[in-house]
């Protein structure tokens, strides 16, 4: 296409999503939900064919000489795609926040003010590698009463258009159009520009990504943007942690997944226990085949462990990497968060009541965990039926974006033939 045509394109497909946001605004919970069963049952369905053109992507992938953390998010397996559809049995499942009143009070004049929550309207979601999102994002922008426009990476051309197939044909099962839900065709990054700065069309923007997108996207947007741009996250493990937990816990959040964003990036160890669990931590991320960094202190206990630079504790690896520093207290532990971290996700492993209580309270992150791994931070796994996104941004959403961060609020007022005096 050339540009005039990529333009064209892309305002016919927000005139139709801006079109379809008033009807599935209103459309009814049950057939907003039959639409999401019968895209589940379509994918259940049509694993195999799912498979082979997920095949197509990664061969193409390969040869194009992606690295490995792009295509181990660009892969699908029958897992994965169990997953996708049961994600959105999920959200069939979930209480449908549009027109929730709350907070519904009298006033003084006898009139009764409260919040309806609403539909966002169009949100343009862009993502690369991962076709999951494809559903996920088509699933909770409808069951939040909004229509989508999804623009998925180059390398996963074939998966989305498949798993798109499935979506249209949920929407078309229930009677809802099908231009609800539009997954553009073109791979030409100049859709992207066109994207970003509909405003008459698009009301919010959702970049999924590598932190290049993610900064093109947030500096040239024209458009409300839902980020976050980097996961740098951390497990902090204190002297009163429960020495087992704490081996399990870090192993997992490191090596469970290494091209994820909520993947552990930088150990931090209490001085007071790191002579007795890093020979241990240490053995295990090594037989794995994960490299270790890390400042003095710990190259003294694991001698195979290479010195971290400054920018090793600001780095997001999404590799089998792993920077590990020795801290004197929590109080430590929090200030090195607070300095290198991205605010997605921080944990600490930790027995003691009243440190776990600080550190929930004092660490600025979208999720803060105690005793567990950094990679529970998934809306699949909080119960939001998937997620459309992670925030660390302050406004409106934060941390995974499901159906309540889709939609926002506004005032309601009931009267009585009350008038201002």
């Amino acid at each position: 296409m050339s540009i005039s045509d990529i333009k064209s394109y892309m305002q016919s497909v927000g005139r139709e999503a801006r079109a379809a946001s008033r009807l599935i605004a209103r459309a009814e919970t049950a057939d907003k939900n039959k639409a999401l069963i019968a895209m589940a049952e379509a994918i259940n369905r049509d694993q195999q064919a799912l498979l082979a053109a997920n095949e197509k992507d990664i061969a193409r992938a390969k040869e194009n000489g992606l690295e490995t953390a792009m295509i181990d998010r660009l892969a699908l397996s029958q897992k994965g795609i169990a997953n996708m559809a049961e994600g959105l049995l999920q959200i069939a499942a979930l209480a449908d926040p549009v027109g929730e009143i709350s907070g519904l009070s009298f006033r003084p004049s006898g009139i009764q003010v409260g919040k309806m929550r609403v539909p966002l309207g169009v949100i343009g979601i862009i993502y690369e590698a991962r076709p999951n999102v494809t559903a996920d994002a088509a699933g909770l922008c409808l069951k939040a009463g909004n229509a989508a426009i999804l623009r998925g990476g180059s390398e996963a051309i074939h998966s989305n258009q498949a798993i798109a197939q499935c979506v249209r044909e949920g929407l078309t099962a229930a009677g809802l159009p099908e231009s609800a839900i539009q997954v553009i065709e073109t791979t030409d990054r100049a859709a992207v520009g066109e994207l970003i700065t509909m405003q008459d069309y698009v009301d919010v923007i959702v970049p999924r990504g590598g932190k290049s997108l993610i900064e093109r996207i947030a500096n040239e947007a024209r458009v409300p943007v839902i980020k976050h741009l980097d996961g740098v996250c951390h497990v902090y493990i204190d002297d009163q942690a429960d020495f087992d937990k704490a081996v399990h816990i870090a192993d997992n959040a490191k090596t469970q997944r290494y091209g994820t964003c909520n993947t552990m990036e930088t150990l931090l160890v209490h001085t007071a226990i790191a002579a007795k669990i890093l020979p241990v931590l240490g053995k295990i991320y090594l037989d794995k085949g994960v490299e270790l960094r890390g400042d003095e202190a710990a190259r003294k206990i694991i001698a195979a462990m290479n010195p971290a630079s400054e920018e090793d504790w600001a780095t997001e690896y999404l590799a089998p990497i792993l920077s590990i520093r020795i801290v004197d207290d929590l109080d430590q532990a929090i200030e090195h968060i607070s300095r290198y971290g991205s605010q997605h996700t921080d944990a600490i492993v930790t027995e003691n009541y009243t440190r776990a209580r600080r550190f929930l309270r004092e660490v600025d992150s979208s999720s803060v965990m105690v005793n567990t791994t950094t990679r529970f931070a998934d809306g699949f796994e909080y119960g939001l039926g998937a997620e459309i996104g992670i925030s660390t941004d302050k406004i409106h959403a934060r941390g995974p974006v499901g159906l309540e961060g889709l939609t926002s609020q506004k005032y309601i007022v009931l009267g009585d033939g009350q008038i201002r005096q």
